[in-house]
């Protein structure tokens, strides 16, 4: 597998953290798009981020001055159907505890959203949950739906902080039924395979970059992609040291990575 920045020709790009923080745009990005484009490298925007779809991603690039299509972005909201539909075609019937973007992208995958007797109950970022709506997916999971998760990120990086992200869900209601779900996001293997799948490029020649260690860094380690990590989210330098996949290379943000791989020109 490449370790070279020179010999990359597609990348897998996280965006919470990467390209912004909340609201907020961190720097360089438009110039990071324009390098890629300007060498032909591939890319795919991948998020586990399941309260938005392709088309948010689209058009909040657009504001910031960079043009891609949806093809080029993959949320666990869109995910989560295009891998149900793929690999699990039996589950027809979903409880969901999320946002309307995953009900949307499942409605449009022909899987209907229902309240009882589901083939499985899938849980995303929900800031809209109540004891209810937990309750009733605990039932769902104890009488034998399958328990799915979009992501397993415990955290969320906001401009006030890092605050409750899916996985802190996912473990509520894995607590509640004794039950472990299957994962669909990143650090897990469906959410790279599906990244995969729609660059179209060889593993050997394709990075990921994050800011995340226990996602975008160990998920993508894991299955023998090169790892780029930028210090603008949520895990530090001094943890990448500590970490049992070290990052390939780690940069203070896009500004620093994109001077450095035009070095290697």
């Amino acid at each position: 597998m490449t370790k070279s920045l020179n010999q990359i020709r597609a990348l897998l790009i996280d965006m919470d953290g990467v390209l912004w923080v909340g609201q907020k745009e961190l720097p360089g990005v438009r110039e990071f798009f324009a390098f890629l484009r300007a060498r032909a490298i591939q890319f795919i925007l991948v998020s586990n981020n399941a309260t938005r779809r392709a088309a948010y991603t689209v058009e909040r690039l657009h504001n910031m001055g960079v043009t891609i299509a949806p093809e080029n972005v993959l949320t666990a909201a869109d995910a989560t159907p295009r891998w149900l539909t793929q690999k699990m075609p039996r589950v027809k019937r979903v409880f969901v505890v999320g946002e309307s973007a995953l009900q949307d992208a499942l409605h449009d995958a022909q899987i209907e959203c229902v309240e009882r007797d589901a083939d499985a109950v899938i849980v995303g970022l929900d800031r809209n949950l109540n004891y209810e709506k937990l309750k009733r997916a605990t039932l769902e999971i104890r009488r034998g739906a399958q328990f799915i998760a979009t992501n397993a990120d415990r955290t969320l990086p906001t401009e006030e902080g890092l605050t409750p992200g899916a996985g802190s869900l996912v473990a509520l209601i894995a607590a509640a039924t004794d039950a472990e779900p299957f994962i669909i996001g990143k650090p897990y293997r469906p959410m790279f395979d599906l990244a995969l799948e729609m660059a179209g490029a060889a593993m050997s020649e394709t990075a990921m970059l994050g800011d995340r260690l226990d996602t975008d860094i160990d998920g993508a380690a894991a299955i023998g992609l090169t790892t780029l990590m930028v210090l603008t989210g949520v895990s530090t330098r001094a943890e990448a040291e500590r970490n049992a996949y070290k990052p390939d290379f780690i940069f203070d943000n896009l500004i620093a990575l994109r001077a450095r791989w035009a070095e290697t020109y």
